[in-house]
C-alpha cells in the first residue's frame, strides 16, 4: 500500500485483487455406439491434436469412462461443448461432451 502526502492529507493508494476467472475441464464420455475413429476426428478436429495425441484420449475415454479434452475459460469451454455435441449429431453418433469447473 502506497501512501503519498499532500499538504495535510494522507491518500492512501489501495490496491485491490480480482480473482482470475475459474477455467473448466471440458470431457468426453464413452458410449458403446460412436466409433473409436470418430472420436479421434474430434479430437483433433476441435482441439487441436495430434493423431497420436489423440487416440491417447480416445482410449482413455474408452477405458475409463471419460477424458479431458482441455481446460478453457467458460465461454469458450461451452462453445467447444456445442460444437462437438452438434458435429456428433449431425453424424448421428450419441457422443456426449460436457464442461465441469477446474
Amino acid at each position: 500500500m502506497a501512501t503519498h502526502k499532500q499538504d495535510e492529507f494522507v491518500v492512501e493508494t489501495a490496491k485491490t485483487r480480482t480473482k482470475p476467472p475459474p477455467f473448466y475441464k471440458v470431457l468426453l464420455l464413452n458410449d458403446d455406439f460412436t466409433p473409436m475413429e470418430f472420436v479421434v476426428v474430434v479430437l483433433q478436429s476441435f482441439f487441436g491434436m495430434d493423431r497420436e495425441r489423440a487416440t491417447r484420449i480416445m482410449l482413455q475415454v474408452h477405458r475409463e469412462g471419460s477424458g479431458v479434452c482441455g481446460v478453457f475459460p467458460k465461454d469458450v469451454a461451452a462453445t467447444k461443448v456445442e460444437q462437438v455435441l452438434s458435429f456428433a449429431r449431425q453424424h448421428q453418433h450419441p457422443l456426449a461432451c460436457v464442461m465441469e469447473e477446474n
